[in-house]
């Protein structure tokens, strides 16, 4: 079982959570008066992070096929 507490799959769940988690937080800061810039690009930053994050770990469980 301990294994699949750590398995890529589940931490592929876990960041595709926590970036739609910090999409949420974006929206929301984009829609306050007055607008903090820099914890906004401080989210947008980690968000971009994830992302590049969840691609590798995706080409990792299904690599390219090749033709």
């Amino acid at each position: 079982m301990d294994e699949n507490l750590h398995s890529p799959q589940r931490r592929l769940i876990e960041l595709r959570m926590e970036h739609a988690d910090l999409d949420g937080l974006i929206d929301g800061a984009q829609c306050r008066t007055p607008l903090d810039e820099l914890s906004l690009r401080r989210l947008k930053k980690r968000r971009l992070l994830l992302r590049d994050e969840i691609a590798r770990l995706e080409a990792e469980l299904d690599p390219p096929q090749s033709a």
